[in-house]
């Protein structure tokens, strides 16, 4: 019901924009979309983009790489505007649903300085503000490895703007605060509070170079098999009088544990010369391991023609320590000795298993042909190599072996 009545409110600033057509209307609709086929060489495994429940197997679907956006902006005078924007895509509920990205009003303070208040993008990436907007980005999706490991794409709350040029050099200093949550495949609900995120940006002609920090307080929601472990942590901690049980349920927990997300980035689009990098360290006291991500993208213009290749690798740097004892103290019943076996093992599943957990390198070559105003048609080819675990592959069935191949063919399309 909730997803029916936000597709009739979106629905609502287009019928105001037939009304209003006038180049001198306060009200402007811009949209964006992607119509993608997407499959792979394999029918044990599915390849999706983070947070959805399914993806592609060797049938083509549409709804890996898919999407439409509707964006409706009010100005109200020359210091006051209003803007909000909807996005349908499969998400972790395995259906096409719609969401609310933005939605705030922004008041210029100065020419230099500005002030957003609502929901507003959350700017923890070199691409945040457009990840969802194919047509705005050289591939096809960007870099699974680098952009599982934040599930948020916006907050609630503000965030404050100042940019200015020096000579040749513009410079974009942003802070932003506020909480944020994100449902994610299996059910769960990811909750980030006193979220604090900083995003510094320097642009000098075809090159851009960004740093960026993220600070919050995560909390999982609703992840039955986590919460079920962790029960079962305390309750075998408690019964048979081993602590270190109770004490590794806690660390393990993800309940408002401080978190972090520090990435620099750099772009270049120089003559014909297309390039991209990101690298960053995600951070948790969670049962959320501590990760690496990084990728290069690199690719020449011939013409409307733009032949690239990226790779991109996620490492895991440390998780939490499995301090499940080995055995269970002489004279402890047989039943004991069964149940930390158990738990060991649990708990050592924890480090593949969640919010991008797993360890991945993928190779991708693709071309994007702008063969029309403001349309691209694209094609990519992943390899995808699952380091350990099953790395961010989904609904892995017995007998899978890596590596994976993965195609798509899409239109990307701004209006």
């Amino acid at each position: 019901m909730k997803k029916r009545l936000l597709a009739s409110m979106l629905a609502l600033p287009l019928a105001v924009s037939t009304a209003y057509a006038q180049d001198s209307s306060p009200v402007r609709i811009s949209g964006f979309g992607t119509a993608a086929l997407t499959w792979i060489n394999k029918d044990n495994v599915e390849f999706g983009r983070p947070n959805q429940a399914h993806g592609a197997d060797k049938q083509p679907t549409t709804g890996v790489d898919s999407n439409l956006g509707l964006q409706a902006d009010y100005t109200v005078n020359s210091w006051l505007s209003f803007t909000g924007q909807g996005l349908v895509r499969k998400d972790a509920e395995d259906d096409f649903g719609a969401e609310l990205t933005w939605a705030f009003a922004k008041a210029k303070v100065s020419d230099d300085v500005s002030i957003r208040v609502g929901r507003v993008g959350l700017p923890v990436f070199m691409i945040s503000d457009y990840r969802n907007v194919g047509y705005a980005n050289t591939f096809l999706r960007p870099p699974a490895e680098m952009y599982s490991q934040v599930p948020f794409n916006n907050l609630d709350g503000a965030d404050i703007t100042w940019q200015h040029s020096f000579g040749d050099t513009t410079y974009t200093a942003q802070f932003a605060y506020g909480r944020s949550k994100a449902d994610v495949y299996g059910g769960a609900q990811v909750e980030a509070r006193d979220l604090a995120a900083l995003n510094l940006v320097a642009e000098h002609g075809p090159l851009t170079l960004r740093f960026g920090r993220a600070d919050t307080k995560i909390s999982v929601n609703h992840q039955t098999a986590l919460n079920t472990l962790l029960g079962s942590l305390r309750a075998a901690g408690a019964g048979y009088n081993l602590p270190a049980l109770t004490t590794l349920a806690g660390a393990l927990a993800p309940d408002r544990k401080k978190a972090s997300f520090t990435s620099v980035g750099a772009g270049l689009d120089w003559n014909n010369i297309v390039a991209q990098s990101e690298y960053a360290k995600r951070k948790s006291d969670s049962y959320l391991n501590d990760t690496t991500a990084w990728y290069v993208m690199a690719g020449y213009r011939f013409g409307k023609f733009l032949p690239y290749y990226s790779h991109a690798k996620l490492s895991i740097d440390s998780t939490v320590a499995n301090t499940v004892p080995a055995s269970c103290p002489a004279g402890y019943p047989a039943a004991c000795g069964a149940t930390v076996r158990a738990l060991s093992t649990a708990v050592g599943s924890l480090k593949y298993s969640g919010l991008g957990q797993g360890e991945q390198t993928t190779d991708s070559i693709g071309v994007r042909w702008d063969f029309y105003r403001s349309v691209a048609l694209k094609a990519q080819i992943d390899r995808v190599h699952p380091d350990a675990g099953n790395g961010l592959l989904t609904n892995v069935q017995p007998g899978f072996r890596g590596p994976v191949t993965v195609g798509a063919v899409a239109v990307d399309f701004v209006f």
